[in-house]
């Protein structure tokens, strides 16, 4: 970056052409921060996710020992610790299956109420249809005559835009 107080006079277009570059940079710095962040947050969401679908898993494969060990409670709370009785394992078994399929249904039962009260996104839709209204009534206004066409103002601004180069 040029120091603007060098003691040398710079003229209007020297100036805005510095402007110019140094907010070019700047914005090029803006948008490399922005991808730097987004990148970060990516991948912190990745690694995030990773390890909760880990935890599902590991939690997943666990359920069945949660079962074995409620089922040998149940026989041990009737009276199976010291060998002398208690229910059958079969009932025991059984039981736990019963408590399983109980709590899963539940919390079902919880996830069919929350998805009940989900509802479709009302005023985008309504929005959606006005503006597609709006829309059919629209009519391409004639060009006047005294208008160049299109061809005409595309080859003047590409003129302009090399001589200033």
């Amino acid at each position: 970056m040029s120091d603007p107080f060098d003691g040398t006079e710079r003229s209007l277009g020297q100036l805005v052409a510095s402007a110019t570059a140094e907010m070019s940079a700047l914005v090029h710095d803006e948008i490399a921060l922005a991808k730097a962040e987004l990148r970060q947050d990516v991948k912190r969401g990745a690694i995030g996710s990773g390890a909760a679908i880990a935890a599902a898993v590991v939690l997943l494969f666990s359920l069945p020992m949660l079962s074995f060990a409620l089922a040998y409670a149940i026989n041990t709370w009737t009276g199976g610790h010291n060998g002398h009785g208690g229910w059958n394992l079969v009932w025991c078994f059984l039981l736990s299956f019963a408590f399983n399929v109980i709590v899963a249904g539940l919390l079902g039962l919880v996830a069919v109420s929350k998805f009940k009260k989900v509802k479709p996104p009302e005023r985008s839709i309504a929005s959606a249809k006005q503006t597609a209204a709006v829309m059919q009534n629209v009519k391409p206004h004639p060009r006047p005559a005294g208008v160049p066409s299109a061809e005409v103002t595309m080859a003047k601004a590409q003129s302009v835009a090399r001589s200033s180069v």
